[in-house]
């Protein structure tokens, strides 16, 4: 008899995007003649950068011919777009991470749900709440919590964001053994200053645990005093892993390219306590199961690194911040409170009612998709999230639209 894995049993009845999905379908099935905007899920729209795209169809063409054509390739990554990340995105800001250090894949969504297969199913695992679902959707799998009761899951350790403390909650006062945490955050748009993550590195060391650091927005960062890797704090290469993903910095939702660093300082432990490399387990676990991101992909995300590239990615991610900024100004307008939206492209918003309420009220009465909080775990609920991503003129469409309706 062919037995599932019961701990998919506990997972709530669908993913969070998906009953958005069928709430939006169903509205428009019912209003065919209205158009729908979508400010919900963070989703590129603007054209890739014409550096990435040149590269691409350059490689491309390579394929070709005999005399240029790949086929597999090294499962880590190619040596040239890892040699690219290590040298621009750490090394120029005074970071000593390797190329060996960085391993490319097709998704950072792929790395941070992939990545708990290496520890055991009795970790303790800590959460931010709000949470991007996928962290916690994981481990319920792997069976690292208890059932689904009332309105968060059994044996997992919440970090609650709230207004008063910035959306960064603190360390854990109890002991944990894995720690997720996105900065700039998704959904809040929060970040997280020099000093805070020190207190995770601090608490980490301490107990001997793991950071898993998502930094897949880290592109919209503007001020220059906050910190663009876990690995700018001292400590950090001994107890963190770190995800990027070149789909919001680059537009590559499309195309899937991502990474994930892991400095050799970084040890897990066996149960009779010997040390063991987190990067040869990752390295172990990707050569069995991925066979790497292909040729064409990376070329193109090597090609962000070049200085034409970043001016490109730069004037890209300014675009959503500037659409962030009039999302965030309409909605002052409309007498509502927002956070985030400065340095991320999300705007969290005060709904001053439950989330799907208006989620709801939005897409009835104005046309306009954005994501309740509560999606996102308890601590969501009474906001709503409004993504940046989408073309300027709907996002000012979707601002007129939405103050008619709150009004």
């Amino acid at each position: 008899m062919i037995q599932i894995n019961e701990h998919y049993q506990k997972l709530k009845a669908s993913y969070l995007f998906v009953d958005i999905a069928k709430s939006v379908r169903a509205h428009q099935e019912a209003h065919p003649e209205q158009e729908v905007i979508k400010l919900g899920i963070g989703d590129v729209t603007r054209p890739l950068p014409a550096s990435a795209l040149e590269a691409l169809h350059t490689a491309i063409d390579e394929m070709a011919s005999p005399r240029t054509f790949r086929g597999y390739g090294p499962e880590q990554g190619y040596d040239f777009l890892r040699e690219a990340i290590a040298r621009e995105d750490y090394q120029s800001r005074g970071v000593n991470i390797s190329a060996a250090d960085v391993f490319v894949s097709d998704g950072s969504k792929c790395d941070t749900g992939n990545i708990q297969e290496l520890f055991s199913p009795e970790q303790r695992v800590a959460v931010p709440d709000p949470v991007y679902p996928v962290y916690v959707d994981t481990n319920v799998m792997a069976g690292r919590t208890g059932p689904f009761q009332g309105d968060r899951y059994q044996g997992l350790t919440y970090l609650s964001g709230t207004q008063e403390n910035g959306f960064v909650p603190p360390p854990p006062e109890e002991a944990v053994d894995l720690i997720y945490l996105c900065f700039p955050n998704n959904p809040t748009g929060a970040t997280a200053t020099r000093e805070q993550l020190a207190a995770y590195v601090d608490y980490a060391r301490k107990h001997r645990a793991l950071i898993l650091f998502d930094a897949a927005y880290v592109s919209f960062i503007r001020d220059p005093d906050l910190p663009h890797s876990i690995f700018e704090i001292p400590g950090a290469e001994t107890c963190a892993v770190e995800f990027r993903s070149f789909s919001k910095t680059a537009g590559f939702t499309g195309l899937r390219c991502a990474f994930t660093v892991i400095p050799p300082t970084v040890q897990a432990w066996t149960s009779t306590g010997s040390a063991v490399a987190l990067r040869d387990l990752w390295s172990r676990r990707q050569t069995t199961k991925f066979n790497g991101a292909s040729y064409p992909i990376q070329r193109a995300a090597e090609a962000v690194y070049t200085a034409r590239g970043r001016e490109e990615v730069r004037e890209l991610t300014d675009y959503y911040l500037e659409n962030a900024r009039i999302i965030r100004q309409g909605l002052a307008q409309a007498g509502f409170r927002s956070f985030g939206g400065e340095n991320a492209p999300y705007v969290w918003v005060e709904a001053r009612r439950p989330s799907w309420d208006l989620f709801h009220l939005l897409l009835e009465r104005a046309g306009v998709v954005t994501t309740p909080g509560a999606g996102f775990g308890a601590a969501g609920e009474g906001f709503i999230r409004i993504s940046g991503f989408n073309e300027r003129e709907q996002v000012e469409r979707a601002m007129e639209r939405i103050q008619a309706a709150l009004a």
